[in-house]
């Protein structure tokens, strides 16, 4: 259990996160207006999305798929019977002055995500609920000093409401959840998981306790965009509390706007209950009840996902679990992976792709999808070092010619001259000249001075721009420094 240590002794947080996924359809919940990103304001607004008078909902089958395979990928019960409530509250950019929502009857209940830590340890986080509802349109208030613009492109567009457990003390958890739950849903393909363009937004619900004492009252942190923000903002809010209740004061049941800039959280408004909302069935929507073949024709469906394929990776390619984990984090990778590999030795796959490819990855700022060296360019570079076709200090040196140009690797070593000096002949006569000037050294060695090699084998690449088989070259050195 990680405390933190007040000015009272140990406290502990506890953290519940609320996930806002937009699921990836082409349609909105209750009526037909595209969902692309980025169009024009009001261009995607259907009368219903626009609450113009008489206009009724009309569901969208696949949104019920998505959030169905939703549930079965994180073996969350399915209700067969779910409703649809209207949530009465006043936005300017909710036309209806109420959002249509779930409540008591949701369309998923309880299910559990599993967290492979840093530390090597797991934890398993409850589900609560998944709940469909329609999103808010957007008001911007940075296009006219004294107005506020409102853009209802977003209004009616389906999300996911995940619900956790109070199951998390620490912000590294909370962030490990929400990589895991988003690496699940992009497996599924049921939200792309772009927090940027804000398809998957996080509320978090912080509070502290000393260790075995009843919970704390909670504040929620709201729409909070990115993962790093997260940690941020849940750390700050758990010192703030702290800071609170030593100070003798109370915590106030509110929401919060974390400010990324500043690094910390401020009050936006008292936090309200369910009561507030004037939950009721929305009488233009009949109950949603879904047939046991529905339900398994959508299992069937299923790709494996993550802990299933960490699973193989482990035993069919005898990875360790932390390259496992790393590997399948998101499917695109795990792809790329399975392509480089396949006939191949799996753990310098995985070294190439963790290290090297991820490095030129990040320097670049690139997706996987965007790699400019493709799976099957890295596999040719593998085979190249396996057969001894080039040395892997070369190979480096490959590769990276390979990023900037796109070419294949066997080309570049055709074009280069770099395939390595395996001629036993030709590196016995160069070692021989090495030694033959290098009186001193040879002492040095036969002194028992093992370490010594190491400038000899440095020699001979030298004088081979890096060429030599390093086997080779380290066997005839012993072999003729022993004589």
């Amino acid at each position: 259990m990680s405390l933190i240590e007040g000015r009272t002794g140990e406290w502990e947080v506890v953290i519940g996160l609320e996930v806002h996924a937009q699921v990836i359809a082409e349609a909105k919940l209750f009526s037909g207006a595209a969902t692309a990103f980025g169009a024009e304001p009001n261009t995607q607004v259907s009368l219903v999305d626009a609450a113009m008078p008489g206009m009724l909902p009309v569901i969208n089958e696949k949104s019920i798929e998505q959030a169905v395979r939703t549930g079965l990928g994180i073996k969350a019960q399915i209700n067969r019977y779910s409703v649809f409530d209207r949530k009465n509250y006043f936005y300017p950019d909710l036309p209806q002055g109420y959002q249509i929502s779930q409540f008591s009857d949701p369309i998923v209940g309880k299910g559990e995500i599993i967290l492979d830590m840093p530390d090597g340890e797991s934890r398993t986080v409850g589900i609560t609920r998944i709940h469909l509802e329609q999103d808010a349109g957007k008001s911007l208030h940075d296009q006219d000093p004294h107005s506020t613009y409102v853009d209802l492109n977003r209004s009616g567009v389906t999300l996911m409401e995940i619900v956790s457990e109070p199951d998390m003390r620490t912000s590294a958890e909370a962030a490990a959840y929400v990589t895991k739950l988003r690496a699940i849903m992009r497996y599924l393909g049921t939200c792309d998981g772009n927090m940027e363009q804000g398809s998957l937004r996080c509320d978090a619900n912080v509070s502290i306790r000393k260790p075995g004492e009843a919970l704390g009252k909670r504040c929620e942190i709201k729409n909070v965009n990115s993962i790093r923000f997260l940690q941020q903002a849940i750390d700050y809010e758990a010192r703030r509390q702290i800071e609170i209740i030593e100070d003798g004061g109370a915590i106030n049941q509110e929401t919060r706007l974390f400010d990324a800039n500043k690094g910390v959280t401020r009050s936006m408004r008292s936090k309200e209950d369910a009561h507030d909302y004037r939950y009721f069935p929305d009488p233009d929507l009949l109950p949603l009840t879904l047939t046991e073949d529905y339900i398994a024709r959508i299992k069937e469906s299923l790709p494996e996902l993550p802990d299933e394929k960490k699973d193989r990776f482990v035993a069919d390619y005898g990875l360790s679990q932390y390259d496992a984990g790393v590997l399948v984090s998101e499917r695109a990778i795990a792809d790329y992976f399975e392509t480089a590999a396949k006939g191949r030795d799996a753990k310098t796959a995985a070294n190439w792709i963790t290290s090297d490819l991820f490095g030129v990855l990040n320097r670049q700022g690139l997706d996987i999808s965007e790699a400019p060296v493709t799976a099957e360019h890295l596999g040719g570079l593998i085979d190249l070092i396996g057969d001894g076709t080039i040395s892997g200090r070369i190979a480096k040196d490959v590769f990276d010619d390979m990023v900037e140009s796109g070419k294949d690797a066997a080309d570049i070593v055709a074009e280069k001259g770099l395939r390595q000096v395996s001629d036993t002949g030709e590196i016995e006569a160069i070692i021989d000249g090495i030694i033959a000037g290098a009186d001193n050294q040879v002492m040095q060695f036969r002194s028992g001075n093992e370490k010594i090699i190491g400038w000899f084998v440095g020699q001979v690449m030298q004088q081979t721009q890096g060429k030599a088989n390093p086997k080779i070259v380290n066997e005839l050195l012993r072999k003729k420094l022993a004589g």
